[in-house]
């Protein structure tokens, strides 16, 4: 006998999340709910396909045959609403509501914020949303709807997306200038040391190439706020965006900076929502807010000046 499942487009939503991060706490993580939420709703999914999709496992839910078969399908239902959602989005010309932006980390989302403060002063009907994440949100899904990415030089953004590359970043060398007289290596330097990014092999290679070849690598800190830390803290002498180095009071360049271009910065949107009219303003006025910082993120700024 033949029977016809109403499935709910949530229910899928809450299917695919817990078949990619296997686990409902991860899945209620990236969902914003709890994980019993995520729980149940997949429970609610299997009773109604009168099939189990999930084996519950000590190590997480692990996707059983019926399972991985829905996949693909479910897929399909994604991109095919993600798809519609930006079609009707491209067509609105309302100043008003939801703008997502993200970007690679808090430095860069402390600089957007405080450039959206008075675009969202004219603008008072725009709710913002920024999300500072190494991930890369997937657009075309409207994990969000601008990012703000750093590539290495050389190397473009996706294909698919709309993009316009904004400045140059540039990374110099650093020391607390509370550590100075031990660290610098300029002075006496004697318990000098590079603070490792985590891979050493890779940490050794640039250090070759710097003014100060002979310093060992020390530590492994893989995130520009770690490096930040452990550089205050006096750890080591470290190597930095000079957008971050330059805007903090405790540090200083050290005399031999080698100044270095290292990333392009570009801001990214998906090329249906080109002309929806609040994404399209917040885009362009944040494209313009950046590039008026040019000189902060090439490292021509005058040094250590808090802002």
């Amino acid at each position: 006998m033949l029977y016809r499942v109403e499935m709910d487009w949530d229910d899928v939503r809450y299917f695919l999340a817990v078949s990619r991060e296997g686990s409902v706490r991860a899945a209620g993580s990236i969902l914003a709910v709890s994980h019993s939420t995520v729980a149940r709703r997949v429970e609610t999914l299997e009773e109604k396909l009168k099939v189990r999709l999930f084996d519950r496992t000590p190590e997480g839910y692990a996707l059983t045959s019926a399972g991985r078969q829905m996949v693909e399908g479910a897929e399909r239902v994604e991109a095919e609403m993600a798809a519609l959602e930006r079609r009707l989005l491209g067509q609105d010309e309302s100043f008003d509501g939801l703008v997502r932006v993200t970007c690679a980390n808090e430095y860069l989302s402390d600089m957007i914020v405080r450039d959206l403060a008075a675009y969202c002063a004219r603008y008072p009907g725009i709710d913002l949303a920024v999300t500072s994440s190494f991930r890369s949100f997937d657009l075309s899904k409207r994990e969000a709807d601008i990012a703000v990415r750093m590539t290495r030089i050389g190397k473009a953004p996706p294909g698919h997306l709309l993009g316009r590359k904004l400045t140059r970043v540039f990374y110099a060398n650093y020391v607390a200038a509370e550590h100075a007289t031990r660290l610098d290596p300029e002075i006496v330097g004697k318990e000098s040391r590079w603070l490792g990014w985590g891979d050493r092999k890779t940490d050794e290679h640039w250090v070759s190439k710097t003014s100060y070849p002979h310093l060992p690598v020390w530590g492994s800190f893989g995130e520009v706020s770690l490096h930040v830390q452990a550089t205050r803290a006096g750890l080591g002498i470290a190597q930095l965006p000079c957008f971050v180095g330059d805007r903090d009071p405790a540090l200083r360049r050290l005399a031999r900076d080698d100044l270095t271009p290292v990333f392009d910065t570009w801001i990214l949107s998906h090329p249906d929502l080109r002309d929806t009219a609040r994404l399209r303003s917040a885009r362009d006025y944040l494209a313009q807010t950046l590039l008026a910082e040019t000189p902060l993120f090439q490292g021509e700024r005058p040094l250590s000046v808090p802002e």
